[in-house]
């Protein structure tokens, strides 16, 4: 079997860390990969090693000179199906272009923003099948009409190695100059308005107030980091919120933090909430899209309703004030993503899917 892969991140956290995870573990299965990604990222490093690479411009939505670069890749390398990781300009320009050279297409969707109803019907009407990358996912693909037939649900997966080493607190209060005697609670997503990061801020004037060795530690970037350091400075937070921007370390920080809270209006799944998992940090989280099957409430975390600052707080505080129940969901979050979220299970999940729809198109296994 050939698969080509087509991904547009950049970056190696997120869904493009999903198709490295993949990329690897077809190449351990007999599977042949081609990876299709932008010209200069991580992945087109990383990934090379385990597919033939073609790293190309990949530029968003409205690249439609996209299609016939991908086109022509198709018809030169001949993959049994095409699988497309991404949204960026790829779920539909590589659905037009997998379609115009006749080869079946598996798409995966890893968020869980609602769509119309027609786009629906007009844009995954290129794609075979639609893999959502939680149950959460799937539910709303299934509200707006996406028929059973064509959608699958193939959770996202990490390798919880890394982050199950012990954490080395004196180097972590050393490297953001924070107190010895702190109490650190991270947030890891990107700086962007559906991550929900003001609720926090807006709960925290009265937290420190109880907390007084409370600091909150914003990693990553994104388009609101202005506004927000501007929110801190108004409420005069400066000294107990940090910006550490992006982290290519969270294997040796998060088993420091004594707690993550992810206050967002919309997530797919929430990547760093398996990291946390894994990493054995109790976790403070929104209802929302696929998040509470990361993060089971009363078991390795508690969620709170979208936007409730209050709730958020009150949330926090539970988990402060008692650090025996915190600890005991550490440990359960541990094993949830063992039993759940195994890199394993992703992979066998998908070649699953290719499968069932190669039998369906009568395309030999080779």
């Amino acid at each position: 079997m050939k698969v080509l892969h087509v991904e547009g991140g950049r970056n190696l956290y997120g869904g493009a860390r999903q198709v490295l995870y993949l990329l690897e573990g077809l190449e351990r299965r007999g599977i042949d990969n081609v990876l299709v990604c932008p010209a200069g990222s991580e992945l087109a490093r990383e990934g090379a090693a385990h597919a033939e690479v073609h790293a190309i411009s990949m530029a968003g939505d409205l690249d439609f000179r996209l299609i016939g670069r991908l086109y022509r890749i198709i018809r030169r390398v001949r993959p049994d199906l095409v699988h497309l990781h991404s949204r960026i300009g790829a779920d539909v320009m590589g659905g037009i272009a997998a379609r115009l050279a006749g080869v079946p297409v598996v798409h995966s969707r890893r968020q869980d923003n609602p769509e119309m109803r027609w786009a629906v019907a007009v844009k995954y009407r290129l794609h075979d099948r639609v893999v959502a990358i939680s149950e959460g996912i799937g539910h709303v693909l299934a509200s707006e009409g996406m028929p059973a037939s064509k959608l699958r649900c193939v959770r996202s997966a990490i390798d919880p190695a890394p982050f199950r080493r012990p954490g080395n607190r004196p180097w972590f209060l050393a490297e953001f100059g924070l107190p010895e005697d702190c109490i650190a609670i991270g947030v890891i997503a990107q700086l962007i308005e559906r991550k929900g990061h003001r609720f926090l801020l807006e709960a925290l004037p009265e937290l420190v107030g109880r907390y007084p060795g409370l600091h909150v530690l914003l990693f990553g970037k994104g388009p609101m980091e202005s506004s927000l350091i501007e929110i801190v400075r108004r409420r005069g937070l400066t000294d107990r919120v940090h910006f550490p921007g992006f982290r290519d370390d969270l294997p040796r920080i998060l088993p420091c933090l004594d707690l993550v809270v992810h206050p967002a209006l919309r997530e797919g799944l929430g990547i760093s909430l398996l990291q946390s998992a894994a990493a054995g940090v109790p976790i403070v989280a929104s209802r929302v899209g696929g998040i509470p099957e990361a993060v089971r409430d009363g078991e390795n975390g508690l969620l709170v309703p979208p936007g409730d600052a209050v709730a958020l707080a009150a949330a926090i505080h539970r988990l402060l004030d008692d650090p025996e129940l915190a600890r005991g969901m550490g440990k359960r979050g541990q094993a949830l993503i063992d039993r759940e979220f195994s890199v394993e299970g992703m992979i066998e999940g998908n070649l699953a899917v290719y499968r069932e729809l190669l039998a369906e198109k009568r395309i030999p296994l080779s």
